[in-house]
């Protein structure tokens, strides 16, 4: 009969124990010294080791040949505690024997002295379970029982037992196994299977199975059931996990506030079977890993992912504030508590991605105050604000036709790709870049008049420069542009540094940038790069400004008449020149 991995690979020494030496060390001491207490308590999560290591040391204590501690596993005595048929050690599971009625059968029992073995041992795993007139009972035997009977209680919940046995017994808490402790057991195991199982699909295992090595061997189990060549797209498939490609999607389409592609990920997902529940999960859990990011000094010694990964997750987290990700974790964590009750799951995950592209749709305080967050900086500044947001368009920018002026062109190869594209509020007309337009119109020759849409006013500009050369020849400095930089840090440390060392000119209605960074300029030409820089202006300075470039004036190189030269030099000789 087939023997699933995690029953079949169970440690049977405590040297075999992964991840617990702290503990496996101390039992092998008190083996070896004779030492032993009657009462141990094991407490940790799921899958650490707590059993295994009880049914370690009921064999240690009882073996015939222990070797620097652990059972030899070849006596008659362990042999007959692996079997069963040693009924001197008892496992006992108090979920289902959680009554008084069993707790006095132990109690009888533990009068007689064990029939082979040197000790009576009683294994009882879910301890927590007993009710408290049942530990009541258990209470006098545990405290002094009989010198030839050990008890050993197991629980991943110790909170809920008594106080009065928790001073009874020995007590060893058993840690989360790290992860690639688990992933070095699961290619030991792989190899012994003869299966093959690269080093990071055993890392992603490792990561599933969240400090449990059993949850990790049992899903180890389902990839070799798919496939015997094991790697992260099988253990995906096999976990039921979004490949994270997706997960990083998804979350850039949160940084860019786009709605529509985030929705037509998740659509393309459900309909490859992906849980949604768990999905969401992930995506609590990727922007956890920018959290740490952005918090701890060392994220990479927590966080278990590929350099490819952490890398990319590091350009992430550039551009997210540390208040921006906890609130998108806090959206998508009531998301995931309400999924599973009523409301499709699906539809759920799609309300938070909704959500997170439009704070103003949720009306939560953590909402709220990720709006006023911005005004909170104006106002600290002391400046008044009346924030009109300036939307952005997704189309490109109409290109001009060949018969416009040759200024007009060159006004639009300068400054037209950072021009703010201003959406008209008037129904009747179509979406433009309204502000492109009314600035080349202004500057091309005289055509007939042209009914325009009028633009949702954002502030009061001052009058457009009548052209290029007096755009550049009007710029003065603009000397909050230092307060501008520094504000950019708390929200994007890649937009603060593509800026660093740069400085602005203002000109009319136009903020002017100088620098050699062509990262700045890219940023520029991106439109919600374009409306974040916009709005760290508005807040530091109370006006919304159409963002270009800055071109120095090129010093006109001083042309020199060769005749001059000849002159110069002839001057001394005593050759007479004369000009005709």
């Amino acid at each position: 009969m087939y023997r699933v991995l995690y029953r079949k690979w169970r440690p049977q020494t405590f040297d075999d124990v992964s991840g617990q030496e702290h503990i496996t060390t101390t039992l092998k001491n008190e083996v070896i010294a004779g030492r032993l207490n009657h009462a141990y308590l094991f407490t940790g999560s799921r899958g650490t080791g707590k059993t295994t290591c009880a049914k370690i040391l009921a064999k240690a204590v009882n073996c015939l040949d222990i070797h620097n501690g652990n059972p030899c596993g070849e006596c008659e005595i362990c042999r007959g505690i692996d079997d069963g048929s040693i009924l001197d050690v008892v496992e006992m599971d108090a979920a289902s024997n959680r009554n008084i009625d069993d707790i006095r059968q132990i109690i009888d029992e533990v009068q007689f002295k064990p029939a082979k073995c040197k000790y009576r041992v009683y294994i009882i795993d879910e301890v927590h379970m007993l009710t408290t007139q049942a530990f009541n009972a258990l209470l006098k035997t545990l405290e002094e029982p009989p010198e030839h009977v050990i008890f050993i209680l197991a629980t991943t919940e110790v909170h809920k037992l008594p106080q009065t046995i928790l001073s009874r017994c020995q007590k060893f808490e058993f840690h989360r196994i790290p992860p690639r402790v688990i992933a070095d057991r699961l290619l030991f195991v792989a190899q012994q299977e003869d299966v093959k199982l690269s080093d990071s699909a055993a890392m992603l295992i490792a990561s599933v199975a969240d400090g449990a090595l059993r949850d990790g061997l049992s899903l180890l189990d389902r990839c070799i059931a798919i496939s015997s060549d094991i790697d992260d797209e099988v253990v995906r498939n096999a976990a039921g996990l979004a490949r994270k490609t997706y997960l990083y999607e998804l979350a850039a389409c949160v940084i860019n506030k786009n709605t529509a592609k985030s929705l037509e990920i998740i659509d393309r997902l459900y309909g490859e079977s992906k849980d949604m529940a768990r999905l969401c999960d992930e995506l609590i859990a990727h922007f956890r890993a920018l959290m740490l990011i952005k918090s701890v000094r060392n994220p990479r010694d927590i966080l278990v992912m590929s350099e490819d990964e952490f890398e990319e997750a590091q350009t992430q987290s550039d551009y997210l504030s540390l208040a921006d990700i906890v609130y998108y974790m806090d959206v998508l964590s009531r998301a995931y508590q309400r999924m599973g009750k009523g409301t499709g799951d699906r539809t759920e995950l799609e309300m938070a991605m909704v959500k997170l592209a439009s704070s103003e749709l949720d009306g939560t305080t953590e909402a709220l105050t990720q709006r006023i967050g911005a005004l909170e900086n104006a106002v600290k500044k002391g400046i008044t604000v009346n924030y009109a947001p300036v939307s952005e368009s997704v189309e490109e920018n109409p290109r001009m036709s060949e018969s416009e002026s040759a200024p007009a062109q060159e006004i639009e190869v300068e400054l037209a790709d950072t021009m703010p594209v201003i959406e008209s509020e008037h129904e009747s007309a179509p979406k433009q870049n309204i502000a492109e337009t009314e600035f080349i119109q202004e500057h091309e020759k005289p055509k007939a008049p042209v009914a325009k849409p009028t633009p949702a006013p954002v502030s009061k500009p001052a009058k457009t420069p009548a052209n290029l050369d007096e755009i550049y020849k009007n710029a003065k400095p603009f000397p909050e542009w230092v307060d501008v930089v520094s504000n950019m840090k708390p929200i994007s440390r890649a937009i603060a540094a593509a800026f660093s060392g740069s400085a602005a000119y203002v000109s009319g209605n136009y903020l002017l940038i100088d620098t050699s960074n062509e990262m700045a300029f890219e940023l520029l030409k991106n439109g919600t790069r374009r409306e974040e820089i916009r709005k760290i202006i508005l807040e530091t300075t109370g006006r919304v400004y159409k963002l270009g470039p800055y071109k120095r004036a090129e010093e006109k190189k001083k042309e020199t008449d060769p005749l001059d030269v000849l002159k110069n030099g002839l001057e001394g000789t005593g050759i007479k020149i004369t000009e005709e």
